[in-house]
């Protein structure tokens, strides 16, 4: 099967109701217009990482603006601020002309210009945009990112020790933490593992333990089931700063600086740090493998972030942008430079580097449990409807249980009420 294909066919089934349709009247004239020019002034860009991400948008602009003379301003915002950034200046009536969020706002949402026909006649993947009641469509995705593994290949090197390279050959995750516990004594480095502080990293992991995560159900009240427990144990288990390193998810150490230092076997991150290990590492190899499973093959995927054009006087220069952007030859040009999987279908991806690890994700995409895509189209959903979350709970709670302020089941209720409580606060 190719991979893109069948990855795409995972999206589709998975998230099938992820289109999410929106239950408020957006702004905004079908299609774009003639604005054109170095009239029309500089478009500012609001989005977060592209400078750690290969400079891909940065590039692009660069090439429409010799292009087309309209210059588009990067502005790089820390992806924490990046949705406050956005709400403030929707509050003082300042949004930029586009931008590229992770999540939707009801503050903004409103603002969005229609993206259809982009969306139509580019094949972008529009079961991961939003989409109002109407059937306008809000946001295009703009790219597609999954959980993956990393390891330090010239530590497994020097200590004799293989992994995994086909599908057959996949990890228990107590297999996964033998091997790097060896690996780790024998290299004498620091740490075995180090784990982003994030929630979708932390439901990649649940998934592969047979967890469903939290999902709510026809009473709008959140459950998960009995394999959460134990894998939020085995997760304790782990941070016991010797396999891990307790100042990541207790504190703010940096995992990615972690990685890269030399002192650490291996990586739980994901599919956008392939560009920037490229770039970056230089003192020792590194290999991308497939995820651990405990028993389930998973991952968690979906789009990155949102692209959205709102509405204003430059409204029509930023659709057009937009437009170029999605056709064939330059969102392919985008996802080489900036090491994207595709949220664009039909294009074939010829990376500069590390091809194969690209073609992994992708397989693990296919071969994910279905949970992942239920859980992300329920999200999408929700987010749409105007779901607000004070802070990260299924994070929060968790930090909270790893350093003795709870147990684990008071941490699961903690959860569950409180994504319950926001859910109920808009339905």
């Amino acid at each position: 099967m190719n991979p893109i294909l069948g990855r795409r066919q995972v999206l589709a089934g998975g998230l099938a109701s992820g289109a999410a349709v929106v239950g408020l009247s957006a702004c905004g004239s079908d299609g774009g217009g003639s604005g054109s020019g170095s009239d029309v002034g500089t478009l500012q860009f609001y989005l977060s990482g592209d400078a750690n991400q290969g400079g891909g948008y940065q590039h692009m602009a660069t090439k429409y603006e010799e292009e087309t003379g309209v210059r588009i301003e990067i502005v790089d915002v820390a992806n924490e601020d990046l949705q406050t950034r956005l709400r403030n200046a929707a509050l003082a009536d300042d949004l930029p002309a586009l931008a590229r969020p992770g999540g939707f706002d009801p503050q903004w949402m409103n603002a969005c210009r229609d993206l259809t026909e982009i969306a139509e006649s580019t094949g972008a993947m529009t079961d991961l945009s939003v989409i109002d009641e109407s059937g306008r469509v809000l946001s295009l995705p703009s790219d597609v990112t999954a959980v993956g593994l990393f390891l330090n290949k010239s530590l497994f090197d020097e200590a004799g020790e293989s992994y995994p390279q086909s599908p057959e050959e996949i990890w228990t995750w107590d297999e996964f933490v033998a091997t790097v516990k060896r690996v780790q004594e024998a290299a004498g480095v620091s740490y075995g593992m180090v784990m982003d502080r994030t929630s979708h990293r932390l439901k990649a992991f649940l998934y592969e333990f047979g967890s469903d995560a939290f999902l709510a159900d026809d009473n709008n009240e959140y459950q998960t089931n009995e394999n959460t427990k134990p894998a939020l144990e085995y997760f304790y288990g782990l941070n016991d700063d010797s396999f891990m390193p307790r100042s990541v998810w207790l504190s703010d150490g940096d995992p990615n600086a972690l990685f890269k230092s030399g002192d650490v076997v291996s990586y739980l991150s994901g599919s956008w740090q392939i560009a920037d290990f490229a770039e970056n590492i230089t003192d020792f190899e590194w290999v991308s493998v497939y995820l651990p499973k405990q028993p389930v093959r998973a991952t968690n995927f979906g789009n990155a972030a949102n692209i959205v054009v709102f509405e204003g006087d430059q409204a029509d220069a930023a659709y057009d942008f937009i437009n170029w952007l999605y056709q064939p030859e330059n969102y392919t040009e985008l996802s080489e430079t900036s090491g994207f999987l595709p949220a664009v279908e039909g294009l074939t991806i010829a990376y500069e580097n590390h091809q194969e690890f690209f073609d992994l994700y992708n397989a693990e995409i296919e071969a994910c449990d279905p949970i992942a895509g239920e859980v992300k189209a329920q999200e999408l959903v929700l987010q749409s409807e105007g779901l607000q979350l004070e802070g990260d709970p299924l994070r929060d709670e968790v930090v909270k249980y790893l350093n003795d302020e709870q147990d684990v089941d008071t941490a699961i209720q903690s959860i569950k009420d409180q994504l319950t409580q926001a859910l109920t606060s808009i339905r």
